[in-house]
C-alpha cells in the first residue's frame, strides 16, 4: 500500500512563494536542499505529514506555463468563512465561497485561491470526507 507524502510544483520566485504559502496556509519550511542549478524546499505544518515541494530552477526567468492538465491542490480548514475573510484581508483575492451539491445534498463548501505562479488551491470546509 502506498502513502502519499508530497506533491511538487515549480515556482519562479522562492521568497514570494514562501511568503504566500506561510500567509495563506500556514506552511513553513520543513527542509531545504540547495544544489548548483536548482533548490528544493519542502513545506509543511502541524496539521498533516503531507508536504508541498517547491522546485526553484535557478536559471529560470520566464513564468511556467501550467497548461490545461493541472487541476489544483486541496486543503481543508476548520472554519471556511473565517479563512475566506482572513485571506481577503491579506489581499490574497480568494474567489467566492461555493456550496457544491449533488442531488440537492451539500457535499462540500469551498473557495479557490491562486498562488503567485498561478497554481489553484481549493480550500474546503473540514467535514465528511474532507477531514
Amino acid at each position: 500500500m502506498a502513502k502519499t507524502i508530497h506533491s511538487m510544483i515549480r515556482v519562479l520566485d522562492e521568497q514570494r512563494s514562501l511568503d504566500f504559502y506561510a500567509k495563506a496556509l500556514g506552511l513553513g519550511i520543513a527542509e531545504r536542499f540547495d544544489f548548483d542549478t536548482f533548490t528544493l524546499v519542502y513545506l509543511s505544518n502541524e496539521e498533516s505529514s503531507f508536504e508541498l515541494e517547491l522546485t526553484i530552477n535557478k536559471d529560470r526567468t520566464d513564468p511556467y506555463v501550467l497548461g490545461d492538465g493541472y487541476g489544483h491542490l486541496a486543503v481543508s480548514v476548520a472554519d471556511l468563512d473565517h479563512e475566506h475573510d482572513r485571506m481577503k484581508a491579506l489581499g490574497l483575492e480568494p474567489r467566492d465561497i461555493v456550496e457544491f451539491k449533488n442531488n440537492g445534498t451539500e457535499i462540500a463548501r469551498f473557495f479557490f485561491i491562486s498562488d503567485p505562479d498561478g497554481y489553484k488551491i481549493e480550500v474546503l470546509q473540514r467535514r465528511g470526507r474532507f477531514l
